[in-house]
This record gives C-alpha cells, sequence and structure tokens, in this order.
C-alpha cells in the first residue's frame, strides 16, 4: 500500500511538472513583457545597456562603443563578459520547474535574486524563476543571456561582479537537481 502511494505521489508530480511546463510554453509563445534595458553593475560603475548589445556580445563577440567603453571602465574584457554571458547549464525543463518550486529552489532562487533582480528588488524570486524555466524550455540549456532577454520586466538590474558567482550557483543547483528529487521524492 504505501508503495502504490509512493507511486502516485511520483506520478503526480511528474504529472504536475509537465502541466507546468506546458503552461510556461503557451505563455511563452503570447506577447509579454521582456527584458530590453539592464542596469549592470561592475565595482562602482553602473549603466543601462540594451539587451540587444549584451546578445550582440554573447552570439558574435563584437561590442558596441558605449559597451566597449563602460568594459574599459570596469577593467573586463569583453571576452569575459561574453564567456560568462553564453556558458551553458544542461537541465531538464520539468525537474528545474520541481526544484525551483521546491523549499532548498526557493533559497537558491533567493541568493541569485540578489545578483539578478526586478526595479523595484520586490517579486526577484518569482521573475528569475520564470525567466529560468523558460530559458530551459527550447533547448535544454539555460544561459545567462536567456535568463536576462527572459527576465519579465522591461528593465532588470544585475551585479556584474557577481555574474559568475551566480552561474556557479545555478550550475551547483542543476548538479544536485537528483539528489534533491530523490530527497522530495521520498517525503
Amino acid at each position: 500500500m504505501l508503495h502504490r502511494v509512493g507511486k502516485l505521489f511520483k506520478n503526480c508530480t511528474i504529472l504536475f511538472g509537465t502541466i507546468f511546463v506546458g503552461i510556461g510554453i503557451v505563455s511563452s509563445s503570447l506577447p509579454a513583457s521582456a527584458a530590453e534595458q539592464i542596469i549592470l553593475s561592475y565595482s562602482i560603475l553602473r549603466e543601462s545597456i540594451s539587451v540587444s548589445e549584451l546578445r550582440t556580445l554573447a552570439d558574435t563577440g563584437e561590442t558596441s562603443s558605449s559597451l566597449k567603453n563602460y568594459l574599459d571602465k570596469a577593467n573586463t574584457k569583453p571576452e569575459e563578459l561574453q564567456q560568462t554571458l553564453t556558458k551553458e547549464i544542461e537541465v531538464d525543463p520539468v525537474r528545474l520547474s520541481k526544484i525551483l518550486n521546491s523549499y532548498p529552489g526557493e533559497l537558491v532562487l533567493d541568493l541569485a535574486s540578489e545578483v539578478i533582480q526586478t526595479p523595484s528588488g520586490k517579486a526577484s524570486r518569482e521573475s528569475l524563476r520564470g525567466a529560468l524555466v523558460s530559458s530551459a524550455l527550447p533547448d535544454g540549456n539555460v544561459r545567462i543571456i536567456e535568463v536576462l532577454e527572459n527576465y519579465p520586466t522591461n528593465e532588470v538590474h544585475v551585479d556584474g561582479d557577481r555574474l559568475v558567482e551566480l552561474y556557479n550557483t545555478i550550475n551547483n543547483v542543476v548538479g544536485s537537481v537528483s539528489q534533491i528529487e530523490d530527497i522530495i521524492n521520498q517525503l
């Protein structure tokens, strides 16, 4: 009997995860607000940069003159930022959604929300969760540039000094997904 209940719980978890991903796929095809401007802070510098400038850097390695000036002032090489923006983290979108909706996942989102946040600093956890899952949906990979593009506000604030830390945090969470999932399944 206990085995049946555990199996039923696991099946329900998979079903709900699939439903949430399905909702994400449908809602991602609808017109929605997406980040257009990044307020990027490096050291004591703070600059507004368009998401399209960062996308160009991520795709081609080319920087606009304003982005190049900003990176020069921040003593950061364009290649370093490009690498950070495009590093891939492979993740199953259903698992990611399940983990980010669990207590440990919310703790990670709270930490990550200190690096990437809404202009008001409110609802950053929810915004970041949506951006992460939306980024993972098309190809099972998350890249920081995609998270920034999928962020559900017109403007997003990013602590550039901590972007690598954010990548490592996300990567560690994804690496621990199966361990956390085992714990959840045992509950």
